[in-house]
């Protein structure tokens, strides 16, 4: 995730981005259902799509997906469509396949959002880096069967809608604030969902 300096702003950049590096969050991701692209920052373009200079761009598929390991991809495509049909939270957890050939697993965790007669708009989440974790585990989640009274739930969806709310306009300050409590709110919720 990019980040810029910001006047006033007195943290080392090279702290926050170890931060944010040790928050396992690497991408964020929007997803606009009526004109069918997505729309990567350049973590997400880089473990999605194999190309970090898609960043910031619209996308649309087979690239969107090119480095969904071939075993995930069906199964990964129909439980986001079911997601988004269902509307609200959108969780899958699945592999990518790196340049270097290796694989790395990711959490996918995100909202839709609907127009006022039910037709999915779009899907704002990030991508959590749970390599580590799944090292000779299993799968510990794959659908949005998580508590919806869950207050990091909540507090998540409330820092998705705070970031979309923001956009490109918004001081550079508040939205690295934003993108912070986004990240830090995705690793909780990735370790609550190993307890």
């Amino acid at each position: 995730m990019r980040i810029k300096a910001i006047d006033g702003f007195s943290e080392n950049t090279d702290r926050l981005h170890a931060a944010l590096e040790a928050s396992c969050v690497v991408g964020v991701w929007e997803w606009d259902h009526v004109r069918a692209v997505v729309i990567y920052d350049e973590g997400a373009a880089k473990l999605l799509t194999g190309d970090p200079d898609l960043g910031e761009q619209e996308i649309e598929n087979p690239i969107a997906m090119a480095a969904v390991h071939p075993a995930d991809q069906d199964w990964l495509i129909e439980h986001v469509r079911q997601a988004v049909r269902r509307g609200g939270l959108v969780l899958a957890e699945y592999r990518v396949m790196t340049r270097d050939g290796g694989t790395r697993w990711l959490l996918s965790r995100g909202r839709t959002y609907r127009d006022e007669t039910g037709q999915p708009l779009r899907s704002n989440g990030i991508l959590i880096d749970i390599t580590e974790l799944r090292e000779g585990g299993d799968r510990y989640v794959l659908s949005d069967s998580a508590t919806r009274g869950d207050p990091l739930e909540r507090a998540a969806d409330l820092a998705i809608a705070v970031k979309q709310t923001l956009g490109p306009d918004a001081p550079s300050e508040v939205r690295t604030v934003a993108d912070l409590l986004l990240l830090s709110l995705g690793r909780a919720l990735a370790r609550s969902d190993l307890d």
